[in-house]
Formats: structure tokens, C-alpha cells, sequence
């Protein structure tokens, strides 16, 4: 039997044009297709901040910068309010790679003990200092110790100078926090730090935090004036002690696994992105720290200093115990006091 031969030659005019149309349709949908495709690089970008936090405008201005330079290879989408989890989850995430990037915060020192450094209180005196130890502290010291845990940190953020807020009474030294039941991050030297200064803290989940205020299961809490106020804490607390008793570095992370499947020149924007996004970062919440401060006020919180030396004083305790457990910590503690003199 003759095999048959596929040739244009065999069909007639008319069918030729029809057989023709449908071999050009197939190959622009396989085009567009590919396309599409090459567009659907998806990076997930989850932080816990609500609307108009500091978290939340941070992310967006480094996605825009980064969507712009990506020109398509990939694109970069936010998740916030905690719509991805919460920090530690987000932290899991990252190293089953379920999703590619967090800006996590005080939780960094539950991976990577180093971290909790940034928890010691008031050893961060501003920003021209932070910018100092992260020069010659984190990126040395800190940062390799995150890569052992299957973490990359791409860039250091701000979370904010924390200040206490609560429905008792105002807390002018550490000793009118006892007995007060307070929420802290999750992270062991904020526990430590105010069992110190006699509260009762408890770690839970920032989602969590605006219910158990307004239900009474805790008394208090302690954030940067953009989480309490994006968080309408203000609508469930009414003392705010202006303690800034601690500064807290954010740190743009991505999972090392799923971080090394993106094209090399993909990395490369959003490594150079996120380091260039920290100067808005830094400018932003210099400005929210003046503008959020008489936002509070006017929602009627009734605001107080705190004396700062009761505090460093009853701080000696904690700086002691780090030093101890944590192997390493002396000397970073050391060079970043160092670096603020």
C-alpha cells in the first residue's frame, strides 16, 4: 500500500487555506502561551502589616520598583494582614518554598538566636547607628548564620522604635508594669525582657492582637507607632508610654531553595531593589514617628514619658543572659555598643 504523504499539494484550494489558518493559529496560541507563561513568574511577597503600616508601604514601594525593572521576567505580589500567615508561619513557608518572600521582624530571633541582639533593649541609639552595625555586625556576623537555617536575607528594613500601650494606668518605670498582662512578639527576649521589668507577657500572633485587647485577655501591648496605629489599637488602649524600648530591624527574606531557581539577572533586580528600597523605608518612618504620634493623640490616648534610665537599669539582667546563651553574642553586643559612642 502507497503511504500517504502530507503535502499542500494534495488539498484544494480552499481546504490548503483552511488547514493553513489553523497551523498559524496553533503556533501564535503556543507563542502567546509561552509568553504568558514567562509572565506568570509569580514572587510572593507576605508580611503581617495592615493598611498604611510602615510594613505595608515598604513592600508596595519595593514591588513597584522591582515590577518595573522585572519588565515582565517576573512579578512581584504583596500579601498582607497576614493573608500568607503569621511570621512564623511565613518563616515556614519560606523554607518549604510555598511561598518566596517575608518581612519578618522580632520573630528572626526564634531561627537564628544572633537575632536577638536587636531585642536588647535601647541598643540601637538611631538610625545613623543601626546603619553602622548593619554595616559591620549584620552583614558579617548575622546574616551568613540565617543562610544555615535555609534563609537569605536580602535586605534590612524597619519595623520601628516600640513603645507600651495599655487599658491600667501609664507606666513610668518598669515597675508599674507588674502584673500586667502584655502581648509580645514571638520571640524569647521580649518574654524575658519584660518577666525583667514585672509584666506578664504572653507571645501571640499580631492578627490576634486587636480581639484580645478588646476582650480584656491582655492588658497591653508593645509596637512601633505604624503597627499601633494601621491596627486601630488606639480604638482598644488607652495609655501610651512613650518607652522605645526597643528598635526593630525588618529583614526582607526569601527561602534559599526556591530563592536558586530564579533566573540569575531576576535576583540580581530584586537584591539591588531591596537594598535601594531602605532609604524609603528610613525616610518613611522618620515621618510617620512625628505624624503617628499626633494622630494618637488626637484619637485621645493619654500619652506619658517614660524615665529611661529606670529602664536601662532594670535591663542589666537580660544583656547578662544573652551574653551566656547565646554563643556568639558578647562580642556582636560589644561592637555594636561600640559603634554607638
Amino acid at each position: 500500500m502507497k503511504a500517504f504523504h502530507f503535502s499542500a499539494k494534495n488539498l484544494t484550494g480552499k481546504v490548503r487555506s483552511r488547514v493553513s489558518a489553523s497551523l498559524i493559529a496553533a503556533g501564535t496560541t503556543l507563542l502567546m502561551g509561552h509568553g504568558a507563561a514567562m509572565a506568570q513568574v509569580e514572587i510572593k511577597l507576605g508580611h503581617v502589616g495592615e493598611p498604611g503600616s510602615l510594613f505595608q508601604l515598604s513592600s508596595d514601594e519595593f514591588a513597584k520598583r522591582a515590577n518595573a525593572k522585572l519588565a515582565g521576567k517576573a512579578k512581584v505580589v504583596v500579601f498582607g494582614s497576614s493573608q500568607l500567615g503569621g511570621d512564623k508561619e511565613m518563616l515556614q513557608k519560606l523554607k518549604l518554598g510555598t511561598i518566596d518572600m517575608a518581612l519578618p521582624s522580632t520573630v528572626m530571633s526564634s531561627e537564628v538566636e544572633l537575632f536577638g541582639m536587636f531585642e536588647m533593649p535601647y541598643i540601637v541609639k538611631d538610625r545613623a547607628h543601626m546603619a553602622r552595625i548593619e554595616k559591620d555586625v549584620f552583614w558579617p556576623s548575622m546574616a551568613p548564620e540565617t543562610e544555615k537555617k535555609g534563609l537569605k536575607v536580602l535586605a534590612v528594613w524597619e519595623n520601628g522604635y516600640r513603645h507600651i500601650t495599655n487599658n491600667k494606668k501609664p507606666i513610668k518605670v518598669p515597675e508599674d508594669l507588674k502584673g500586667i498582662k502584655l502581648r509580645v512578639p514571638e520571640g524569647k527576649w521580649r518574654v524575658k525582657m519584660f518577666q525583667e521589668y514585672g509584666a506578664n507577657p504572653s507571645p501571640m500572633k499580631f492578627s490576634e492582637l486587636f480581639t484580645a485587647l478588646q476582650t480584656g485577655v491582655m492588658d497591653g501591648q508593645e509596637n512601633p507607632f505604624t503597627q499601633i496605629y494601621s491596627a486601630k489599637l488606639q480604638e482598644v488602649q488607652k495609655y501610651l508610654s512613650l518607652s522605645g524600648h526597643v528598635y526593630t530591624p525588618a529583614y526582607l527574606t526569601v527561602g534559599s531553595k526556591r530563592y536558586a531557581t530564579l533566573p540569575a539577572d531576576v535576583r540580581k533586580i530584586l537584591e539591588d531593589t531591596a537594598k535601594e528600597t531602605q532609604a524609603y523605608v528610613y525616610a518613611e518612618a522618620a515621618k510617620a514617628e512625628v505624624d503617628l504620634l499626633a494622630k494618637l493623640k488626637q484619637s485621645g490616648m493619654q500619652v506619658n514619658e517614660v524615665d529611661k534610665n529606670a529602664f536601662i537599669a532594670a535591663s542589666k539582667g537580660i544583656y547578662e543572659d544573652f551574653g551566656k546563651e547565646v554563643a556568639g553574642a558578647k562580642p556582636l553586643i560589644d561592637k555594636a555598643v561600640a559603634l554607638g559612642k
